[in-house]
């Protein structure tokens, strides 16, 4: 069992949250924080990830230019404008 003082401000938010009806229990509230900590926790950690497979690209020389890729992009989205008939 977890025993965690949140200090007077949480506190209360956690009453509001269970006293509005939105939450059953103050359990309840903390579990979905724990939860939304864990989701954010698991992004950044794929973020992370994503970074260093960038920085061992970069540093292995699987690169293309700024502007070729800038380009690209640039003629992928200008597709996807409607056009006016």
């Amino acid at each position: 069992m977890i025993s965690a003082e949140l200090g007077k401000t949480l506190e209360a938010f956690v009453a509001t949250m269970v006293d509005s009806g939105r939450y059953n229990s103050k359990s309840e509230v903390l579990r979905e924080g724990v939860r939304l900590v864990q989701d954010r926790e698991a992004r950044l950690a794929a973020l992370d990830a994503a970074l260093a497979r960038g920085l061992a690209d970069s540093e292995a020389g699987r690169t293309r230019p700024a502007d070729e890729v800038f380009d690209r992009l640039e003629a992928k989205y200008l597709a996807m404008i409607p056009h006016a008939e």
